[in-house]
């Protein structure tokens, strides 16, 4: 999409700008190891030529030779791109002039021995000079002269050899270096396609390129769907109990309230009141089921364990809970250890165990004993009822969220499976009493912390 940065565009930014530097760098350097070089050639081309001339015998120089002079600047002898125009001055041991030749002002006898750079003629100019004598009773001195101008030239032009195929290679590099990291981004390239071409909906792995870097990527993805497809699936089935749920009671408030505007007489009215109010109360603790189920959902992908105190929970709840005892006449006891630690999420456990204390307060026969229990190793929550007791024996069916709803224990029963664990109901036993038990495992990291 447009406007937007490309990956592949800035790791070509990149990495030309790094060949670009480096490659300046090394064409800088070649230059000035080129220039170097030349000036050392070239000296060495002057102490090579003065050796030369005094290894020749004495009577070599002893007759001037005719225009030597102009024979060594004739235009024919240049026949080479580093062939240098160079000076000789030859002098004996009294500092008669032998011979000299080329375009180079006559240099003083008595320059010292060695390589210099002089300033000579008119107007004055820089000659690069190396000067000779023959350590044999000084018979002879020899002087070789090269303009630093033409020397500096070569110099140009050895270096510049040097450096420009560098200048060629660039491009080449570069457009070299294109094509690699298209090629070698093709596999990412490949791994979006598929990745904008899966269906969210329907479950599937995604097939990954080869390569290791991508491998964690892949996982990242194939995790994000497959939580996707547990929050879709969680959500069909929580829209599925919803419509289930709240068809019985929605149905049941139209009944009434359309019976409302019949002739009732007050009776009738105030019963159609009663169980239209009895109808919004169930949709109301059917919507606060749902909600809590919801909630747990979320937090099996999101929230974090903590640590906390179940006996301490027990406790509170009971404290809580205590007023609908009374007016219910049932009788709320609590045993617990004084203190149970254990990793889990602090909400969640007190909406299942609240759950599970108002459903045995709401749904069972005035008189029943409800009890809850903490027990440790590992950690339990039990909400215990002797109703089967007290009810007759053809009226053991309990209304509600426990038997007749289900969504409550549903709610139990994921809370569960947030902490790993699980939730059953047993009894009624030989003295009629029934359990609802729910574990906390540790297949979740959710453990007893020790004391």
């Amino acid at each position: 999409m447009t406007g937007r940065p490309s990956l592949q565009r800035q790791l070509l930014a990149w990495t030309l700008g790094a060949l670009v530097a480096v490659w300046s760098v090394f064409m800088l350097v070649g230059y000035h190891t080129g220039v170097e070089e030349s000036d050392e050639l070239t000296d060495g081309h002057l102490a090579s030529v003065a050796s030369l001339l005094l290894s020749q015998s004495g009577t070599a120089f002893e007759e001037q030779r005719p225009d030597a002079a102009a024979l060594g600047v004739a235009p024919n002898l240049k026949a080479h791109d580093y062939q240098q125009s160079l000076s000789v001055a030859i002098w004996d041991e009294r500092g008669k002039l032998l011979s000299r030749t080329g375009p180079a002002p006559l240099l003083a006898f008595e320059t010292p021995e060695g390589f210099a750079t002089l300033q000579l003629g008119e107007p004055a100019q820089a000659w690069r000079v190396f000067v000779r004598g023959d350590n044999l009773g000084q018979v002879r001195k020899v002087a070789v002269l090269l303009s630093v101008q033409e020397r500096d030239d070569l110099a140009d032009d050895i270096a510049e050899q040097v450096a420009t195929p560098g200048l060629w290679l660039l491009p080449i590099v570069t457009l070299v270096l294109t094509l690699a990291v298209r090629r070698g981004l093709r596999p990412l390239l490949d791994l979006s396609a598929r990745v904008r071409a899966m269906d969210i909906h329907q479950a599937g792995r995604l097939q990954a390129p080869p390569h290791a870097e991508f491998q964690a990527m892949v996982a990242a993805i194939e995790t994000l769907g497959s939580r996707y497809q547990t929050a879709l699936a969680h959500e069909r089935e929580l829209a599925d109990t919803f419509a289930h749920e709240l068809r019985t009671p929605l149905a049941s408030l139209r009944l009434h309230a359309t019976s409302l505007r019949g002739t009732l007489t007050p009776g009738q009215r105030q019963a159609a009141l009663a169980q239209i109010e009895t109808d919004a109360a169930r949709t109301a603790a059917i919507m606060d089921d749902l909600l809590a189920l919801a909630r747990a959902g979320r937090a099996q992908l999101a929230e974090a364990a903590q640590p906390l105190d179940l006996a301490a929970l027990a406790r509170r709840i009971a404290a809580e809970q205590a007023q609908d005892a009374f007016e219910g006449a049932h009788e709320l006891a609590v045993e617990a250890p004084a203190e149970c630690m254990v990793h889990g999420h602090p909400v969640l456990l007190e909406i299942a165990l609240r759950n599970l204390v108002a459903n045995a307060l709401g749904h069972t026969p005035p008189g029943t004993a409800v009890e809850i229990r903490v027990l440790a190793a590992p950690a339990t929550l039990q909400v215990r009822d002797n109703a089967a007791s007290l009810l007759h024996p053809s009226d053991h069916r309990r209304s509600g969220s426990v038997l007749g709803l289900g969504l409550g224990h549903q709610v139990v029963r994921r809370v569960a499976a947030v902490h790993g664990g699980s939730f059953g109901t047993t009894g009624p036993d030989a003295d009629g009493w029934r359990c609802d038990t729910l574990t906390l495992g540790n297949a979740s990291g959710h453990n007893i912390l020790p004391p």
